[in-house]
């Protein structure tokens, strides 16, 4: 029989395979338009860097226009230095921060020029060197600081968005896609709990009358043979007994179950001895631990955890095997430990978590179900926890349950 949870991670992995080949397309198609945009970028402040040469070179007046078009184009911040880093000339940046005249204005006092915001400057062509490399280019007018002036220029507002835009646009797709997942899970598990709680109930109603019948046989016979001391009848009733449990569980499904305080230990030991009868007589059983720990528990539904794990580590030893049974309470005494421990197969470290999920068997004719159901009537039933302690491969598993202690 296939796997439903096997099936349904497959999917996971392909969704998630496609999700990364959009995503990474969408990255490696912004990069390109970023890598060609930035490229174009340069290539503008190149130009801008040479018209600035020609802007304090000698040029011809009709070229002058022309030069200062060039100039003014340029769309990005930046700024110019000499070789010794003073400034010389900045465009793009905040105007309130940034006054520089060169050369001074004629019969202007010096001391009354504005000045500008030097530590403004100085983050400015921190970040616009850490962006892109400076523009070099030679001045051959003497008296403007030097032989070559470095153009510093920094990424214009488009580009800077364009880089963080598709990581922006995946984290908002994949907000909306886990909200959406979300609550369609949540409508998903709903509806299939609202089908198991109704199939349930059902199924508890239609066991009724045929065990109402099968009652009705046994003390019929008990009467007309003469029988009530036959053991073989006897086991008859305790079967019979047990569908009545059986049905009262599917019953309780869907509904909160009443707790009631009981002994660990006797609720264990009680359905263990109606057990051990009834598998292989190579498998031995043993019950050991504290007899005076209480907790909190309903008697049908705790059998039927008891019953699962049994059953499971029934199925897990192939020949003669033991299973033990210890019932002891934490250091602080405040939980029950009831550790269920078999000589079996075991179980990889791997699938400590994924036995517990709906779907998951190694049986050929299993459902996957029972470890799963034992997980919710433990931890939503009984406000405890169950899970894998500890487990070796052809050695053994141990499932530890964990309750509350009553004192």
């Amino acid at each position: 029989m296939s796997n439903p949870y096997l099936q349904k991670k497959r999917w996971k992995y392909l969704l998630m395979f496609f999700a990364l080949i959009i995503a990474g397309s969408s990255l490696l198609y912004t990069q390109y338009l970023v890598k060609n945009i930035a490229k174009s970028e340069r290539t503008r402040a190149q130009v801008w860097a040479q018209s600035m040469k020609q802007v304090f070179s000698t040029v011809d007046e009709n070229q002058l226009n022309y030069v200062f078009f060039v100039r003014d184009s340029l769309t990005v911040p930046a700024i110019v230095t000499d070789e010794k880093g003073d400034f010389k000339v900045s465009r793009g940046l905040d105007s309130m921060k940034t006054f520089i005249n060169i050369p001074p204005e004629p019969g202007v006092d010096q001391k009354k020029q504005p000045v500008y915001d030097l530590k403004y400057f100085q983050n400015e062509l921190a970040t616009m060197d850490s962006q892109h490399e400076p523009i070099k280019i030679k001045i051959d007018v003497p008296g403007l600081g030097g032989n070559y002036w470095l153009v510093h220029y920094k990424e214009s507002p488009l580009l800077t968005q364009l880089r963080v835009f598709p990581y922006v646009q995946l984290s908002i797709i994949a907000v909306f896609l886990t909200v959406a997942y979300s609550a369609f899970s949540s409508s998903r598990k709903s509806e299939q709990n609202q089908v198991w709680v109704g199939l349930a109930k059902e199924t508890a109603h239609q066991l009724g009358t045929p065990i109402s019948s099968l009652l009705a046989w046994i003390e019929l016979m008990k009467s007309k043979f003469d029988a009530e001391d036959d053991p073989l009848i006897a086991e008859m009733s305790n079967d019979v007994k047990r569908l009545e449990i059986v049905a009262d569980r599917f019953s309780k499904i869907g509904s909160k179950p009443v707790l009631e305080q009981h002994s660990v230990y006797e609720v264990v030991k009680d359905f263990v001895d109606y057990f051990r009868v009834r598998v292989s007589d190579k498998i031995t059983f043993e019950l050991t631990g504290d007899r005076f720990l209480q907790a909190g528990i309903n008697i049908p539904l705790f059998d039927w955890v008891i019953e699962n794990l049994l059953k499971n580590a029934v199925n897990a030893i192939e020949g003669p095997g033991s299973i033990k049974v210890d019932i002891a309470a934490s250091k602080t005494r405040a939980q029950v430990y009831i550790d269920v421990t078999d000589t079996g197969k075991g179980i990889p470290r791997s699938k400590f978590v994924t036995v517990f999920r709906p779907g998951y068997t190694t049986r050929k004719r299993g459902w996957g179900l029972g470890l799963s159901l034992t997980k919710r009537m433990v931890e939503n039933y009984h406000n405890g926890q169950i899970f894998v302690k500890d487990s070796e491969l052809g050695k053994g598993t141990t499932f530890r349950i964990v309750l509350k202690n009553i004192d």
